[in-house]
């Protein structure tokens, strides 16, 4: 089992830690992006796991669902059809190719919490990350990254979910990605065994935003 396997099933076992409190204030949208095998998944997941009160955004998906995930929390598993109709009738709020597949994250799970007053995170690729940027200004773009790209690619190759080509293509990417990471808002390492510091620093920087008053 991969680690990030291992850490998704971890954290549903895993009680939240002494976390900082997250203040009131305008709602703030966080976006988590980086490379296939940085590991932005497992966080995501250490996240839902410690039940921040903020909604999470499931993004659309056209890939096969893997072993483990569950539709509806990890992804919204849909046909090409069904995405061919979302994208038609403008409920998707960005929407990309990505690895030959098929991502689109739903405008309702964006817009509609964050005119509710609801923090939202949303776990997309680097340039759906760029995307939003680009809708809502006041986004906190963060790249979490792996520890090299050799760790990277061991960490694929131990997931076992991807063929040579995938393997090749998530790799090359990964590469292009990370150069990327400077026109993030904040840059994080997610180091190998240390997910839960990851994740700490996530909610640490929703604070430390919501703390400035953030407005839309």
């Amino acid at each position: 089992m991969s680690e990030e396997a291992q850490s998704s099933d971890k954290a549903k076992a895993l009680s939240p830690p002494d976390l900082p409190q997250i203040p009131d204030g305008p709602p703030v949208l966080i976006v988590l992006s980086g490379p296939s095998g940085s590991g932005k998944d497992a966080v995501r997941n250490l996240l839902m796991a410690w039940d921040l009160p903020v909604h999470f955004v499931v993004t659309a998906n056209t890939r096969p669902e893997r072993p483990g995930e569950i539709a509806g929390v990890d992804y919204l598993f849909v046909t090409e059809n069904e995405f061919d109709r979302l994208e038609r009738e403008g409920e998707f709020i960005e929407h990309a190719l990505v690895y030959g597949q098929r991502k689109g994250v739903p405008r309702a799970q964006v817009i509609e919490p964050l005119a509710a007053g609801r923090d939202v995170i949303a776990r997309v690729d680097v340039q759906g990350a760029a995307t939003l940027k680009g809708l809502i200004p006041d986004a906190v773009l963060i790249f979490i990254a792996p520890p090299s790209l050799e760790e990277e690619r061991r960490r694929l190759l131990e997931r076992g979910t991807e063929d040579d080509e995938q393997l090749r293509l998530r790799s090359e990417t990964a590469g292009a990605e990370m150069k990327d990471a400077a026109d993030f808002d904040h840059g994080l390492v997610n180091e190998t065994g240390a997910l839960e510091d990851t994740a700490r620093q996530v909610v640490e920087i929703l604070v430390q935003r919501k703390g400035q008053g953030t407005r839309r």
